[in-house]
């Protein structure tokens, strides 16, 4: 892959929240993509993330009121029927490695986004969600804390990234205008280099 490739990918990665529910994820796929995870760095070595795969409609059903779905859209509570994950990955720390995963949890979860993209996936990194209900749910063992909640799904929305202005004021809230495209602004090069010696 050339680097201009993998820009195209990186700007293809991006949030959806609406997805074509009937078009299921296989457990197969969901596999692949965490596999990607045993190739990312980790601290100290100590690989202490696990994954807990969520593909059947029923334990989608379960999952999806636990979650919270875009802090910025307060009147939204989320997809509705049809427009849903096709699946989740709920990743967990697991504590007998340690009670911090250091920087692992976004390394591999953007090795999944971008795994996602390549299979015409999209995705949307949860981090507000119900964890002692969703530890229920998925009758996982105290010693795994669910971190993050992965929904997936084939996207069912387009994104657009939008320049900002660069200015102390700008704008950097994502936005959904009535024709139902989501916006996404990305400051500009130039305000992310503080300097070049």
């Amino acid at each position: 892959m050339d680097f201009d490739s993998l820009r195209e990918l990186m700007m293809a990665d991006r949030t959806v929240r609406r997805f074509r529910e009937n078009e299921r994820v296989s457990v197969e796929t969901a596999e692949r993509l965490v596999e990607l995870t045993r190739y990312c760095a980790s601290g100290r070595n100590a690989q202490p993330l696990k994954y807990v795969i969520v593909t059947s409609a029923g334990k989608c059903a379960e999952v999806f009121p636990l979650l919270k779905w875009a802090g910025y859209f307060s009147w939204w509570d989320g997809p509705d029927e049809g427009e849903r994950p096709a699946a989740y990955l709920v990743q967990c720390l697991d504590t007998e490695y340690g009670n911090d995963c250091l920087c692992d949890d976004g390394l591999q979860l953007e090795a999944i986004t971008l795994g996602m993209r390549t299979l015409g996936l999209a995705g949307c990194i949860i981090k507000a969600f119900n964890a002692v209900k969703l530890q229920e749910v998925l009758e996982l063992d105290a010693r795994f804390k669910p971190r993050y909640v992965l929904a997936i799904g084939y996207p069912a929305e387009e994104v657009k990234i939008e320049e900002m202005d660069g200015s102390a004021e700008a704008d950097f809230k994502y936005y959904r205008t009535p024709d139902g495209i989501h916006h996404v602004p990305k400051r500009p090069l130039e305000e992310l280099i503080l300097r070049r010696n």
